[in-house]
């Protein structure tokens, strides 16, 4: 299959692409611009500006969304972004962000870290509670990249990028992520490196390759079953959305690329892959 681009090119590294009708469609973050967009009907591109990183986002469950911004959460009630309040910073300095992130089934907000660096081991994921308290739950990463759950809730994937390797855990609502074991492993063969995923109806698990120009898709027990081509080589994330939940959306980036180089990096794409998604999981707080 290919993807077929939706719009012009426009972001500089788009990523984290989540559908949810109350948002008017579908929204995504510009990160390093620290804008979250929204894609019309017609390819026209709107932006709302809400600091020096945008890096995940998630509806809530009463309305507004809440945002990973460089070194904090930000939490507001109006569909338009209007109300975005941000928390206390988590971490002092100016070395790590936020980098991408998602819900579990029982409402809470997850959000992994990189260093502007690279620096190995790092990063962490912290995990922002309905309640508003927040933890650091995973250390020793590196690029703290795509994170899904499973359709009945009970596995969750996941991505440190520099491994090459798409991890599951058990989840519960009493414990949270546990037992955490490799899925699929990318051998050399692969080019590029996995970044972000989502899961769909039937429990498959779809990764976007950043210099691999395309979406892998795994069956839940971890062999490859699709392959979707995308003309730019940096893929960064992709999710299912429409009324149907039936067409898959697909970000990329045009970071570190010339000017002259892949006149498609930076626009959306979108295909039709004969399965459905997931409707997206809302931060309950």
């Amino acid at each position: 299959m290919r993807a077929e681009p939706l719009s012009s090119p426009h972001a500089y590294h788009a990523e984290g692409p989540i559908w949810w009708e109350p948002w008017g469609g579908l929204r995504y973050v510009d990160m390093l611009a620290g804008d979250i967009l929204l894609l019309g009907d017609d390819g026209t591109v709107t932006r709302t500006h809400v600091g020096s990183v945008a890096a995940a986002m998630r509806p809530r469950s009463g309305g507004g969304a809440v945002v990973a911004g460089e070194r904090g959460f930000l939490l507001g009630h109006a569909n338009d972004l209007s109300d975005l309040t941000p928390a206390r910073e988590l971490w002092t300095g100016n070395e790590i962000r936020f980098n991408e992130g998602g819900c579990d089934p029982s409402g809470a907000f997850y959000c992994g870290t990189m260093a502007y660096a690279v620096t190995p081991g790092a990063a962490s994921m912290w995990r922002l509670d309905p309640d508003g308290s927040t933890s650091e739950i995973l250390t020793d990463l590196t690029i703290s990249n795509g994170l899904g759950w499973s359709p009945d809730g009970t596995l969750a994937y996941y991505i440190d990028t520099p491994t090459r390797t798409i991890s599951a855990f058990d989840w519960s609502p009493e414990a949270g992520l546990t037992n955490r074991r490799p899925f699929v492993e990318l051998d050399a063969s692969v080019t590029g490196g996995p970044d972000g995923l989502t899961v769909d109806a039937e429990g498959g698990v779809w990764v976007a390759l950043f210099g691999g120009a395309g979406v892998r898709r795994y069956s839940p027990e971890g062999s490859l079953e699709a392959i979707i081509t995308v003309e730019p080589s940096q893929v960064t994330a992709c999710t299912f959305g429409g009324p149907d939940l039936d067409t898959l959306y697909i970000t990329t980036s045009r970071e570190n690329l010339g000017d002259d180089e892949e006149p498609l990096a930076g626009a959306v794409f979108a295909c039709q892959p004969g399965v459905r998604g997931l409707p997206a999981l809302p931060y309950s707080g």
